[in-house]
């Protein structure tokens, strides 16, 4: 896996959206066996999240944080939007993921914007409607300045083997991806309708998350 802070293309973070973050929190827990590390929150946005080390990149578990003022533009990662909303009535699910990049090509991905965390801050690609793009397979893109959360985090054993890709229309993804130089770091496969599957090694052996 590409180390943080190469200029090559690489995935940043996969995005595990719930109707809370203490939901999120326990139910990935339960599944990896391994503690999450603290966060923090988005003001711009009126989120927080949870983390979690995957070596090179890393998985946020993230929601609406009910003690923040509603933000003045549509949460990201769709969090506002009914069929998400009523997909994590079922539970917390992975819907997105972040590709690092040493650009931001903006055509069909939403406006750059420049964001911050205490002693994080980037630029990250969201639609202004807060949509997810193409229903989250293609990845919003973000860089950092400085260090990203994964040079921090505590390595506890858990690696991501392989993120796969469906969509009804598989040929249209890679290309978009290989615009991107990304199509090589995934598997897209052909199905009814978009999804993310991750494929991840913990100390107690491969977990599927969806």
């Amino acid at each position: 896996m590409t180390t943080p802070g190469s200029n090559h293309p690489a995935i940043d973070h996969l995005v595990i959206a719930a109707r809370s973050l203490g939901e999120g929190a326990a139910w990935l827990e339960e599944r990896l066996g391994v503690p999450l590390s603290p966060g923090g929150e988005h003001p711009t946005f009126g989120t927080h999240n949870r983390l979690l080390s995957l070596g090179g990149s890393y998985l946020e578990v993230i929601a609406v944080n009910p003690d923040a003022s509603a933000p003045t533009r549509p949460r990201w990662f769709g969090l506002d939007m009914p069929a998400v909303q009523a997909r994590l009535k079922g539970g917390p699910a992975l819907i997105h993921w972040v590709a690092r990049t040493p650009r931001l090509p903006l055509a069909g991905q939403g406006e750059a914007l420049a964001l911050s965390r205490g002693r994080y801050a980037w630029t990250l690609t969201v639609p202004q409607d807060g949509s997810l793009p193409l229903g989250g397979a293609l990845p919003s893109l973000i860089t950092w300045q400085g260090e990203s959360p994964a040079a921090a985090l505590p390595d506890v054993g858990v690696r991501l083997q392989i993120l796969t890709l469906e969509t009804p229309q598989p040929g249209d993804l890679r290309t978009a991806l290989s615009a991107l130089e990304l199509v090589a770091l995934v598997t897209v496969q052909q199905a009814p309708k978009i999804s993310l599957r991750a494929l991840l090694n913990t100390p107690n052996g491969e977990v599927v998350l969806e």
